[in-house]
């Protein structure tokens, strides 16, 4: 019998549990879960006799492939998969596969409430700003950046885009803007959202020339990674820019130093929590489970993301 593990150290909901278990037993196959782990050995002894496993934000690196004997997929449920070792996975003969789109609307609305807090001066009573009329940049078209578009329409924002993999047609015919690049966008938007994988082409590949350019009362919004971000940059953009805000659920490694010299334009949520509602945790749970079984069944690797 195929058996499938759920291995995740911060759970799923029970109700998206409950999901998950109703697709894999439903298709004949045996559910596993391993929730809340402290060590990796746990992780390590689960995996030696499943072949498919579901995770969230745990690491899936060589010693665990070479541990998991019988495995042929791995669906990291969400957009983000870097805590795969995708090289490893490919060696092991096991397909690496995400879940994209299933966290997008939940990311998406974090960034306007990260914008309407950090607009208004994050509630501390003073005078703010309104977000109608602004310019917003979406850098990275993909399931987010169209659902950060639809949000921002809402608010009657001016809104840019630019991805270096989507068609400009595509962009300008969802009513938004397209720039020839990234340089363009950061120089005509007041305003710039990130949604770029953290990649050998786009770790710290928001640097100072990118901030600096940027109009007055200038705000970046990181619900990506926090590798994107080049930090000394940051760290210089906040000292020569006083209009200056940062806004994230990444906290970077300097966040206790600009916590605390800049408190009234810089915030990160405690841990990253994009994809932290009730409703992309069982979409993307629930996603990652039919893969598994459309993989098995009926070897569809739509979805694959290694080589």
């Amino acid at each position: 019998m195929v058996k499938v593990l759920i291995a995740t150290d911060k759970p799923f909901a029970a109700i998206a549990v409950k999901g998950i278990r109703e697709v894999v037993e439903g298709a004949g196959f045996e559910l596993a879960l391993l929730e809340k782990y402290t060590a990796k050995q746990q992780l390590l002894d689960a995996v030696k006799d499943v072949d498919a496993i579901i995770i969230r934000s745990d690491i899936i690196d060589a010693e665990v492939l070479d541990a998991a004997k019988q495995l042929k997929i791995v669906v990291r449920a969400g957009a983000g998969y870097d805590n795969v070792d995708l090289e490893a996975a490919t060696a092991h003969g096991v397909v690496v596969m995400n879940t994209p789109g299933q966290n997008s609307n939940a990311v998406a609305e974090l960034v306007f409430g990260l914008l309407v807090y950090g607009v208004r001066n994050f509630f501390n009573g003073t005078s703010g700003t309104e977000l109608k009329d602004r310019k917003l940049g979406i850098l990275a078209y993909g399931n987010v950046g169209r659902n950060v578009a639809r949000i921002a329409k809402g608010f009657g924002m001016d809104i840019y885009a630019y991805d270096a993999y989507t068609p400009a047609q595509v962009i300008e015919n969802d009513g938004v803007k397209a720039v020839v690049s990234t340089e363009e966008l950061f120089s005509t938007c007041q305003i710039v959202s990130l949604h770029i994988p953290a990649t050998a082409e786009t770790k710290n590949s928001i640097n100072h020339a990118l901030l600096s350019s940027m109009p007055k009362g200038a705000i970046v919004v990181n619900t990506a990674r926090k590798e994107v971000v080049d930090e000394p940059s940051l760290e210089k953009i906040f000292e020569e820019r006083p209009d200056f805000k940062y806004l994230s659920d990444i906290q970077p490694g300097i966040a206790a130093e600009l916590a605390a010299r800049y408190p009234d334009r810089y915030f990160s949520t405690p841990k990253k929590i994009g994809a932290q509602t009730a409703e992309a945790n069982i979409n993307a749970g629930i996603a990652a489970a039919r893969q598994i079984v459309d993989f098995i069944q009926n070897g569809n690797q739509q979805f694959r993301v290694n080589k």
